[in-house]
């Protein structure tokens, strides 16, 4: 006669195997990258809180050491930020953090590398601009010319690669490009004054799978990873050219020129459509089918385009069937239909904000946008411009804001914050 009795051993490993998943349910949103799930800066059920202030709805508030303008990211009960930290030879420790989301306090830190930068950066930019992404097993660390380094999510160090080029960028206005995870794929961009490439490391090894060389100079802009038909594009901005590539292989699959100078702001997209701009020096914004080949530039793969008041070092933000950008690195706010190109409204003044690096995000049918001197305006994320909130944290901040669950974790000039009511 069958009877269904398990083993003792195996009753126990089913129970702790419950009481382990009941316990982490609090922990089941995540934010993996700085751009979110979907790289358009949407969390689908994140609710934040609306108000707080240097001490009102702060869970916990934590110095973080060196300078970085990467933003945090968040697996489960922990969350990982990047910095430089500079020692007594000119020299600046290269370090990843990871902090329990609880109690803020530190779980692990590790010293990926220990170097000099061979050039200089830019005032408003440090050497730890990249933000660091994880997959929930390994968290990715990437600082540029320093190397790039591959931890599992309890900090022991898998692999790392330190021969990519040295890079020169424009100006010496420093590095900032962050990786992003596609499938088993790691993708690497890295465009600068010398030959520029955009990688595909397998994510376990850090072997390359394959390398495209790009005719692009320097360029801050993080890969965007799109699913069209039955194969998935990596979109990247230039200033010769926005491009996609084949995620499987690294083949160009279309073009479109347009670009301004030394572009920073992310692509966007969803439903086979991809958005593409920058604003130094020049204004454009661009809607693509992504369905297009070879360049597309003067063919009906371009839906629309925009000319005038387009995003530079703040991406934009794509939730609900809107596209979000501020002017430049103004804090003036334009909505637009993203099917149409046709404004909601545009060049809006957002009381509080003046210059803008965070890019705008949204989360529990809210938009928040950051500005520099460390104002967040909460704003209801519709086609008409309508302010719920203004908030500060007190310090500055230039990365973007994470929204997790109920709570909204801040990367200022000098500390991280858990907002939460």
């Amino acid at each position: 006669m069958f009877r269904n009795q398990q083993p003792r051993s195996l009753r126990c490993l089913v129970l702790f195997a419950v009481v382990f998943a009941l316990g982490n349910s609090c922990w089941a949103e995540n934010w993996g990258h700085w751009r979110g799930d979907d790289g358009n800066s949407v969390s689908k059920d994140a609710t934040p809180p609306t108000h707080w202030g240097p001490t009102k709805n702060v869970k916990w508030k934590v110095a973080i050491p060196g300078s970085g303008s990467g933003s945090p990211i968040i697996w489960g009960d922990r969350v990982f930020v990047v910095s430089a930290v500079p020692n007594a030879d000119s020299a600046y420790e290269f370090v990843i953090i990871c902090l329990d989301r609880e109690t803020g306090r530190q779980k692990w830190k590790q010293v990926a590398t220990v170097a000099k930068p061979h050039e200089g950066t830019h005032s408003t930019n440090g050497f730890a601009s990249a933000s660091p992404c994880t997959d929930g097993e390994h968290v990715y660390a990437h600082f540029g010319s320093r190397g790039l380094f591959c931890y599992s999510i309890d900090g022991k160090l898998v692999w790392s690669r330190t021969d990519f080029p040295r890079m020169t960028m424009r100006g010496t206005f420093g590095e900032g490009s962050s990786p992003t995870l596609a499938g088993d794929l790691l993708i690497v961009p890295c465009d600068h004054e010398g030959d520029s490439s955009l990688y595909a490391l397998n994510k376990f090894t850090g072997k390359t799978v394959w390398q495209a060389q790009r005719d692009e100079p320097s360029c801050w802009a993080t890969p965007f990873v799109l699913k069209v038909g039955d194969k998935t594009q990596v979109i990247m901005n230039g200033q010769n050219y926005a491009r996609a590539y084949d995620l499987a292989s690294g083949k160009e699959l279309w073009k479109c020129g347009g670009q301004t100078q030394r572009p920073v702001a992310c692509a966007v997209g969803a439903d086979e459509m991809v958005f593409v701009g920058s604003g130094f020096r020049g204004s454009f914004l661009g809607a693509f089918r992504t369905t297009g080949s070879g360049d597309i530039e003067s063919g009906e793969s371009v839906v629309w385009t925009v000319s005038r008041d387009t995003p530079d070092i703040a991406s934009p933000l794509l939730s609900d069937g809107r596209l979000y950008f501020h002017k430049g690195k103004t804090g003036l706010l334009t909505c637009l239909d993203a099917a149409t190109g046709k404004p909601h409204y545009t060049t809006s003044r957002i009381p509080g904000i003046r210059s803008t690096y965070a890019s705008p995000i949204a989360a529990g049918g809210r938009v928040y946008v950051t500005g520099r001197a460390g104002t967040t305006v909460v704003l209801k994320d519709s086609p008409k411009l309508e302010i719920l909130a203004t908030n500060t944290v007190g310090e500055p901040v230039d990365a973007t804001p994470a929204p997790v669950g109920d709570e909204l974790f801040i990367r200022g000039q000098n500390h991280l914050f858990c907002i939460s009511e």
